[in-house]
């Protein structure tokens, strides 16, 4: 299976890479407009088609094909798209950095009011840019809700792309053979219908398989489960540990859906599943005020970070609302008499706050399950383990040799970061453990 996903990755990472170099290999063939350029303006204009074909393949990673991201988890696709963004951008600004460099004189192609329409076109392209950059790198600080980001950022790319697209055809310099107008006919065809896809398409088959919320629980750590049976359907089948994107307040339709790790136990056949959530501050503050009988939708499952490979014990490694991935792989388990060795490592900040902590004990009863609590602020009587987890704890809990088992991480970034190197320090190989990073913005 290992085999399998790796050749399906390589073949679209090709796909991928042809998809990118096509506009370019297309720009240094065929018939050119006779105006003479040196190596730095062909250069520059070889940068820019390259960036603009990046930012419309942008849809095709946001899309959710479940078949194309499988080999990866969508959380990497997503980390991807946001890394690879920055790159299409940058060549797009050293595109214009060269050509204004060149000729200075063609700054005043940035003033709407004097510039041709091709110019103009192409100085909104990059004002969209830079608003793309400054709102997914500054969020936070500017105070601006993940809802507004989002259906901002949907209209700040489709712009930019589409003025793109109309400043490359002004200048048409390498557009003249007619083969290459049809390649970027077609590429713009292809992003069009991937943009009709995502906000069309896969609403309506969701449409056709809502859900009902049939309990809202109250968890410890400020975290409430929601729980949904299928309505008029069998519902989906997940793997342990993959998740879905959550629509509660409106339809399918509607711009932004959340992410979400399912909780509950993927044996269940029922068509029942739960998610638990953390009260953050944002969209999860109303989580609890959500009633009984609501219609939701979902999206999914998605995700690469599961129990699969074999391994002669599970170790789950889990800082604070990352335990909920690691609850439905624990409950599945359970479920189908696994009787494996599991070893769930679940930092949290006091004891009070350890979600699912009454679930767990109950667990241990039914599988070969040890859990180990590490406390940020422990109480005064605490005999167990404390502060942040680290390789001497593996090795006070773990039985070498340490890479013969399987490792699954979730938690915040920095944890995760130190766990990784904790486990590298052991010897424990890159394809033995798997990280699954729940911040997609």
């Amino acid at each position: 299976m290992q085999l399998h996903y790796s050749v399906r990755g390589a073949v679209w990472v090709i796909i991928y890479l042809l998809f990118i170099l096509a506009p370019l290999f297309a720009l240094l063939t065929g018939s050119f407009a006779p105006t003479p350029r040196d190596f730095w303006g062909e250069f520059a204009v070889a940068i820019g088609y390259s960036g603009l074909a990046m930012m419309g393949l942008q849809f095709g990673l946001t899309a959710r094909f479940r078949y194309v991201t499988k080999p990866w988890g969508e959380d990497v696709i997503y980390h991807f798209h946001r890394r690879i963004s920055l790159v299409a951008i940058s060549l797009v600004i050293l595109h214009v950095v060269i050509l204004f460099a060149l000729r200075p004189q063609r700054l005043a192609m940035l003033n709407f009011l004097e510039a041709s329409w091709r110019a103009s076109f192409g100085a909104l392209s990059i004002y969209a840019l830079i608003a793309l950059v400054v709102m997914a790198l500054w969020r936070t600080k500017l105070n601006i809700s993940y809802e507004t980001w989002h259906l901002a950022h949907i209209v700040l790319a489709v712009v930019a792309i589409g003025a793109g697209l109309l400043h490359m055809v002004g200048f048409g310099r390498y557009l003249v053979d007619p083969w290459k107008q049809a390649l970027w006919v077609g590429l713009t065809i292809f992003w069009i219908g991937l943009l009709i896809y995502v906000r069309i398409v896969k609403p309506l088959f969701m449409l056709r398989r809502p859900y009902r919320v049939v309990e809202v629980r109250k968890e410890r750590g400020d975290t409430w489960t929601l729980a949904m049976q299928p309505d008029g359907h069998s519902g989906l089948r997940f793997r342990p540990g993959q998740f879905a994107w959550l629509t509660i307040w409106g339809s399918p339709f509607k711009i932004t859906g959340h992410p979400f790790s399912l909780s509950s136990s993927a044996a269940v056949m029922d068509g029942r599943v739960e998610m638990s959530i953390r009260n953050l501050g944002d969209f999860t503050t109303a989580i609890q005020k959500v009633p009984v009988g609501r219609r939701v939708y979902l999206d999914g499952p998605y995700g690469a970070f599961t129990i699969g490979a074999p391994a002669d014990m599970h170790v789950l490694i889990a800082g604070g609302i990352g335990v909920t991935p690691m609850m439905s792989m624990i409950r599945t388990l359970a479920d189908r008499g696994d009787k494996r060795p599991v070893i769930l490592l679940y930092a949290s900040k006091d004891w009070e706050s350890i979600t699912f902590r009454e679930d767990l004990e109950t667990l241990e009863a039914r599988l070969n399950l040890t859990i180990v609590h590490v406390l940020q602020n422990p109480p005064t009587e605490w005999t167990g383990e404390r502060s942040y987890i680290t390789a001497e704890m593996f090795k006070r809990h773990l039985s070498p040799p340490y890479a013969d088992h399987e490792y699954f991480i979730c938690g915040p970034d920095v944890m995760m970061d130190a766990i990784e190197e904790a486990l590298k320090e052991l010897g424990v190989p890159l394809s033995k453990y798997h990280s699954e990073r729940y911040s997609f913005v």
